[in-house]
């Protein structure tokens, strides 16, 4: 079974996959953020990133700014 970090990690690149996936930027995430009304500076997202410490909360606003409808786990 996978440890914390492990899990973390597997969330980080998720997310950074639907960025990705649809040619979004950390600094464009901000604005998509900032549109819907989730205060965020482009310098703590990518920390939040790299680092794979975010709340569940915070993913699902990111992936709705995105206006990621399916996610693919694999």
């Amino acid at each position: 079974m996978p440890d914390q970090s492990e899990w973390e990690k597997q969330a980080a690149n998720l997310l950074k996959s639907e960025l990705k996936r649809r040619g979004v930027t950390y600094a464009q995430l901000v604005e998509k953020l900032n549109a819907i009304g989730i205060s965020e500076k482009e310098v703590n997202v990518a920390n939040k990133l790299s680092r794979g410490k975010f709340s569940a909360a915070f993913m699902l606003q990111c992936l709705k700014a995105i206006e990621t409808e399916h996610l693919h786990l694999e």
